[in-house]
């Protein structure tokens, strides 16, 4: 049996904490060695947990001084990759440095803020990596709900597309546990909320219109409708695929209004698609049957962070981890956005 490989976990925030966290202490191929946080009460707390969890760790941190630092961590050889969930504007940096120090990076989405430090990242990780070996991989969980790769599935088999609709309306209130960190409350990133939850549902709906209906084009509109969330909270957003099929996208943050919609339409019927459960319908009118497919509710976390584990051990990385497909969530969001920014000018996509 291989030796689990030693890991440290780098950001102390509360996605590492609640997800990260125990998947890497679920998965039998990785034994976390360390942890790494900007402050030193935020490491204790993530250490505290593992210690608690009977995997007591070395706490580094951007408060610990000589030998405690970021840099410390990446020089110790019984470390072989890092998973990193940090702000998005201090991630890249991260990952930079990592990635010369030949540790494997598992980071979380989105890739970086925007389309041109994404792709100089990827230049960055392509040039490295051949001296280094090492391996960058981006962390969409959507990918490893089981609901989703069902769905595309499901709508492979109902012919050619015809038209699809997404719709993602909610409110985020001012108690919410993840809007009272600074980096999201003063976002000085696009989009703010809408880029960091966003690129999970752009994930979404290309995997469920695949590459021959990939996005080619958006026309898109844009407000702040809701003061505490900006810059922008709300995207109203016409989407136009390769083979010319017509979608809308709408997705609000500062709504009073409910809705979590993915519905592709089909030659022959359609499918409304989720994470844990998905309908699909074939035919129409009376003829049509319904068939509906339910899933355990996961977050994905777990299943990722064993893909990312396997690919290590492989030496292949996973095909739903590769940075260009985080670029492409990015890019899908990013044209919307900008999109908005010009008052609906069309935006043509290229890393689809």
């Amino acid at each position: 049996m291989v030796a689990p490989l030693g890991i440290a976990l780098i950001g102390g925030g509360i996605f590492m904490k609640e997800q990260h966290l125990p998947a890497a202490l679920a998965c039998p191929q990785i034994s976390v060695r360390a942890v790494w946080s900007r402050s030193l009460k935020s490491a204790e707390e993530t250490a505290k947990i593992l210690a608690d969890a009977g995997t007591p760790v070395d706490v580094y941190s951007g408060e610990s001084g000589v030998e405690k630092s970021y840099d410390d961590i990446l020089k110790r050889e019984d470390i072989t990759g890092l998973v990193l969930a940090l702000p998005i504007l201090d991630q890249p940096i991260y990952i930079e440095k990592a990635l010369a120090a030949g540790k494997h990076v598992l980071a979380e989405k989105p890739i970086a803020k925007d389309l041109d430090t994404a792709i100089k990242l990827i230049e960055y990780y392509k040039k490295v990596s051949i001296e280094t070996k090492a391996t960058l991989a981006i962390a969409e969980n959507f990918r490893f709900m089981k609901g989703w790769t069902y769905a595309a599935e499901e709508i492979k088999k109902l012919g050619r597309v015809t038209g699809f609709v997404v719709r993602l309306n909610s409110m985020m209130q001012t108690d919410n546990k993840y809007y009272n960190t600074p980096w999201r409350t003063k976002p000085e990133h696009q989009g703010g909320f809408l880029l960091d939850g966003g690129v999970h549902y752009t994930a979404a709906i290309r995997t469920l219109l695949g590459e021959d209906d990939a996005v080619a084009d958006v026309i898109a509109l844009t407000s702040l409708v809701t003061s505490h969330l900006p810059p922008k909270d709300t995207i109203n957003a016409i989407l136009q695929t390769k083979s010319g099929v017509l979608g809308s996208y709408i997705h609000s943050v500062g709504t009073t209004m409910q809705a979590f919609d993915f519905h592709v339409a089909c030659e022959h019927g359609y499918v409304k698609a989720g994470s844990d459960k998905v309908v699909t319908v074939c035919g129409l009118g009376a003829d049509a049957k319904t068939e509906e497919k339910t899933f355990e509710k996961s977050f994905g976390v777990k299943e990722e962070v064993q893909a990312w584990a396997e690919a290590l051990i492989s030496g292949e990385p996973h095909p739903d981890q590769t940075p260009e497909l985080a670029l492409g969530d990015l890019e899908l969001l990013e044209k919307m956005l900008t999109s908005g920014d010009q008052d609906g000018t069309r935006q043509r996509l290229e890393y689809q």
